[in-house]
């Protein structure tokens, strides 16, 4: 976003022509004032709700980067807002052609601000490590809770709202997880697309936690994401931008794919969370953190102070556990030992690497190792789609007088621009300082058996292999 400490992103709407009178007025770092009127207050307003104040957005990368103690709670503060201007940027350009009613409005700020609600702890940790390890391959989703969570908070604190708003405010939260409904939207199939976008991966979602993680970590943003919200219009039913914004939107992909490699998969913050994982499964048979999963009303008491509860504790039964985050505390974290980018053309048959394949990796007279000596990182960073290029999703148009929308291809814009658009980086770790130099030359051996070179940059540093 480029904005500096004494600037505010101004809204996209005069604020003059709405009712506040009966609003509550919040002021955000990012966005600067946010406006909730009674009925999302509502929501916002219970112990639900408020729990996203104990999940910090990042999770553990704060122990990275200390600015990063950023919460869901104002994420979704702004990804509500935004998803209000969005859809006021439509209603004001294409008003009587695409019939925006107020509750429309209103279903889609609902689902901007309720689309975190059901996030586990440490932010995706939880579902895409932990889960799977303690419930044999999980396909446990935030996306999914959250919709239990929003029928329950209406439930428990006797909200009245329209039974066909609560339905799509629902579908739109689903919109891009593996669970959206199949339902075919008949009308208003755009306003779907808004706050998670399934068909192409522009959504305001995006253009909050991109700007936000950005500021919160120290980092540039040149990303505008109000060049896109201005520009933004509706046709066939689907939204589409300006043939010359097509860099900004590619500038979006790159954007996120490059905080997924600096700060989301950072090597010292991936090494956290693989000992918070650990510690979590460690701790699982004492605590059934799991056990509320399906349960609204008993996971809402489940938030990132799961790890202060493990670490103060006195049972006998979470010591292996609380040594484990002491270790974390203590900064006597799993030892990066090396990586190496998984070959483009082996990406697609690839097959996850595990301790065992570095174990069985080594040769006679090597350091002796054990499966529990070794944690494999595997980290794919794409653009939202895999190998597929999102961009070739959507859909342009010349100017506001052409009502033909066409795709765009990277060639005809730029030949800069990447032909390829995922790594898959395979990282390995030590778990104990006194064997990085065994499980390097295991992970080297590896390499050359399986590529027939070594496919690391360099070779792992002299002096971490000697560290007792």
């Amino acid at each position: 976003m480029g904005t500096n400490g004494n600037e505010e992103v101004t809204s996209l709407y005069s604020l003059s022509c709405r009712d506040r009178r009966f609003s509550k007025h919040i002021h955000d770092n990012v966005h600067g004032n946010i406006y909730l009127d009674p009925f999302f207050l509502q929501f916002v307003d219970t112990e639900q709700f408020q729990r996203l104040r104990e999940l910090k957005q990042l999770g553990l990368t704060h122990m990275v980067y200390p600015g990063a103690v950023h919460s869901r709670f104002e994420h979704s503060l702004g990804v509500y807002w935004l998803a209000g201007e969005a859809v006021h940027t439509v209603q004001g350009h294409q008003g009587s052609e695409i019939n925006i009613e107020r509750n429309d409005i209103r279903t889609v700020k609902l689902a901007g601000l309720l689309h975190d609600v059901g996030h586990g702890p440490f932010s995706h940790l939880f579902e895409r490590e932990f889960l799977p390890r303690v419930l044999n391959g999980s396909e446990w989703s935030h996306e999914d809770m959250s919709v239990k969570m929003i029928d329950y908070i209406v439930d428990a604190h006797h909200i009245e709202i329209d039974s066909a708003i609560l339905n799509n405010v629902k579908e739109m939260v689903l919109a891009s997880s593996a669970n959206a409904s199949q339902n075919t939207v008949n009308e208003k199939r755009f306003l779907y697309d808004i706050v998670a976008n399934g068909q192409n991966g522009i959504d305001v979602d995006k253009f909050d936690y991109i700007v936000r993680d950005s500021r919160a970590c120290g980092l540039g943003c040149n990303f505008q994401f109000q060049r896109l919200l201005e520009t933004m219009r509706v046709m066939g039913d689907e939204i589409c931008y300006r043939a010359k914004d097509y860099l900004t939107v590619h500038k979006l992909f790159a954007t996120r794919a490059d905080l997924h490699r600096t700060v989301y998969t950072h090597a010292k913050v991936k090494a956290i969370e693989l000992m918070v994982v650990d510690a979590l499964t460690l701790a699982h048979g004492e605590l059934s953190i799991s056990a509320s999963i399906q349960e609204p009303a008993k996971f809402w008491k489940l938030d990132d102070s799961i790890l202060r509860q493990i670490e103060t504790s006195d049972k006998q039964e979470l010591k292996k556990a609380r040594d484990l985050v002491l270790r974390i505390r203590r900064r006597d974290l799993y030892q990066f030992c090396n990586e190496f980018a998984v070959p483009k053309d082996k990406q697609e048959h690839f097959k996850d690497i595990t301790p065992q394949d570095i174990v069985c990796s080594q040769k006679n007279g090597d350091t002796p190792l054990n499966e529990e000596d070794i944690s494999v990182s595997i980290v794919k960073i794409d653009l939202t789609r895999g190998r597929s290029n999102p961009l070739e999703s959507i859909k342009f148009f010349q100017d506001y007088e052409s009502d033909y929308k066409f795709p765009m291809r990277d060639e005809r814009i730029s030949h800069l621009l990447p032909a390829f658009c995922q790594d898959m980086i395979v990282r390995v770790y030590s778990k104990k300082p006194e064997l990085v130099g065994a499980v390097s030359k295991a992970f080297e051996n590896y390499q050359l058996k399986t590529y027939g070179m070594k496919a690391q940059v360099h070779d792992t540093p002299e002096k971490k292999k000697c560290r007792v």
